[in-house]
């Protein structure tokens, strides 16, 4: 029990501490480590952020971000202006290969389009995640390239091999079917967690990641 509440304590401790998350209507519930994020936030960037914040403390084995994003009155963008302006973001980034479009629904965008590497696909959302009247963001970019499938596991494998956050007896297994990698194995923190997904996205002919990593915290 004691253990539970440091938990919790920890995290609503570490969000009161981030000065880029408001988290006066924000309400935390830990369960052996998986921590649930309840309330509201006033932008998607915090929405993003309160997760990041509750990752980094020791004993988060996962977290659960139930947050909803309740813009301020003067936020609210319609449709057609946050549709126009989001397409606008993507063009101007030079990371975003041409072809990527979004679409706005009620502060909610969607992207689409087609692009190369996983890299390209996390440019994507960057660019946009931080504008004025965003609630929320699916991404159903697709990743298209002629790799050679059996050197993903090789190009993924070497990468982890290179990460430093990644410790030499580390017990992550990279398994590929066709363009699709999954995770394996165990990993102390979060920090390591995300080092593991991130090579693993970098690799080139990587078209989806599936984590299946355990944090020990």
């Amino acid at each position: 029990m004691g253990k539970t509440k440091d938990v919790r304590e920890a995290v609503e401790s570490e969000l009161n501490f981030d000065p880029l998350v408001d988290n006066t209507d924000i309400t935390v519930k830990n369960i052996n480590g998986e921590v649930a994020l309840n309330g509201t936030v006033p932008s998607y960037p915090q929405y993003v952020e309160a997760a990041a914040a509750a990752q980094r403390v020791a004993g988060v084995k996962d977290v659960h971000n139930h947050l909803e994003v309740v813009l301020p009155q003067g936020d609210y963008r319609d449709d057609a202006t946050l549709t126009t302006t989001a397409n606008n973001a993507l063009m101007l980034n030079v990371t975003v290969p041409d072809g990527v479009e979004a679409t706005a629904k009620n502060g909610n965008l969607t992207l689409t389009g087609t692009v190369s590497y996983g890299s390209e696909r996390a440019a994507a959302e960057l660019a946009v995640a931080g504008l004025t009247g965003v609630r929320n963001i699916k991404d159903d970019i697709q990743i298209s390239n002629d790799a050679d499938l059996i050197d993903v596991t090789l190009l993924v494998q070497d990468a982890l091999d290179r990460y430093a956050l990644i410790p030499d007896d580390s017990d992550v297994v990279v398994d590929t079917n066709g363009n699709t990698v999954t995770l394996n194995g165990h990993v102390r923190t979060w920090a390591e967690h995300d080092a593991v997904v991130d090579a693993a996205w970098m690799a080139t002919g990587v078209y989806d990641v599936r984590d299946d990593l355990y944090i020990t915290g």
